[in-house]
């Protein structure tokens, strides 16, 4: 690996940009978590494995955030903690986010349901928390996190670049399980689609001899945004977080492209901007939770507020004439 290429200036601009993706990102994971919290009834397997990503997607969010305020000018105990934070959180999200596709793989296609689903939970715990966590550790405690000059990151710290194995560690701590998912996740929700395309298929030969009556609208329009979002999840992760692998590329190959501008804006912005992605199409484009937060934010705007005690105590109940000119029952 050739050495590493001067610093690159991150843009003020850039730097707001990025900051506003962390907070929108961080908003999106508490919307998640707290209609997981509201709904009993939405707690479905898939959903509680949605949590699991919220809660890392949140932790990635807060710490890019500090990185990305704090603009890092060179290695500090303050760097080597919020790349400790931000290499778990992100490599965490990035077997929540497989893990969730692998489940819907064997829900739907094998069919894998109670105990065989709660055995795959605890794998799913064991691995997408466990290994960042040994990973992390490991970085730490052989001094491999620290100040990359924003030519990997934008403005926060990630795995020093003047060790000698940075490479190992640059795939170790993100990229490897970044490249993995990219070639997972495109994989398992294709399969899935063609699942449930095939049985739609059989469906329709079989339904003028079960039903008497044509298949509803609101069916046919729920399975096709079923079809949508198994297309966008994977297209809308990949689009985000391309631009890292880019420049992760470009500074392996020691090209001054890393260091442009608008290369920068987009790997800042697709970095810290996974939990308000998922937020949009987990939430606001789910029909189901979105009616439940419209009907939500109604009451709390129709719901009256208390008024305040007169300071001449009590009112006095009105009088008969008063009531009958008021047409109010006596």
């Amino acid at each position: 690996m050739p050495p590493p290429a001067p610093p690159t200036e991150v843009l003020p601009a850039v730097r707001v940009a990025v900051l506003l993706s962390c907070t929108l990102s961080a908003l999106g994971c508490g919307l998640l978590v707290a209609t997981h919290a509201l709904w009993p009834d939405l707690r479905s397997r898939a959903r509680r494995l949605l949590l699991f990503l919220s809660l890392a997607d949140l932790l990635s969010a807060a710490s890019y955030f500090y990185g990305a305020l704090r603009d890092f000018a060179g290695p500090s105990w303050d760097c080597v903690l919020q790349g400790a934070l931000s290499s778990f959180a992100n490599t965490s999200s990035f077997f929540w986010t497989m893990a969730i596709a692998l489940y819907l793989y064997l829900s739907i296609v094998h069919a894998a349901r109670g105990p065989r689903a709660d055995h795959l939970f605890w794998v799913f715990h064991v691995v997408s928390w466990g290994i960042p966590l040994t990973i992390t550790v490991a970085a730490v405690t052989l001094n491999k996190i620290g100040y990359d000059a924003s030519d990997v990151s934008v403005g926060w710290c990630w795995v020093d670049l003047e060790a000698e194995d940075r490479l190992l560690w640059l795939l170790l701590t993100g990229k490897l399980w970044e490249l993995l998912a990219y070639v997972t996740l495109p994989v398992l929700y294709l399969l899935v689609r063609r699942h449930i395309n095939r049985a739609h298929e059989a469906l329709s030969e079989y339904r003028p001899i079960c039903e008497a009556r044509p298949p509803q609208p609101c069916a046919s329009a729920a399975a096709a945004v079923a079809d949508k979002k198994l297309v966008l999840v994977p297209l809308v992760f990949i689009g985000l977080r391309v631009w890292s692998t880019v420049r992760f590329v470009l500074t392996l190959c020691a090209s001054p492209l890393v260091r442009a501008p608008a290369l920068v804006l987009l790997h800042g912005v697709g970095n810290t901007f996974q939990g308000g992605a998922n937020c949009i199409l987990f939430v606001l484009a789910t029909r189901a939770v979105r009616k439940r937060l419209f009907a939500l934010c109604r009451l709390c705007r129709c719901c009256p507020q208390p008024s305040a005690p007169s300071p001449a105590g009590p009112p006095k109940p009105p009088t008969t004439s008063q009531t009958r000119d008021s047409g109010l029952p006596r």
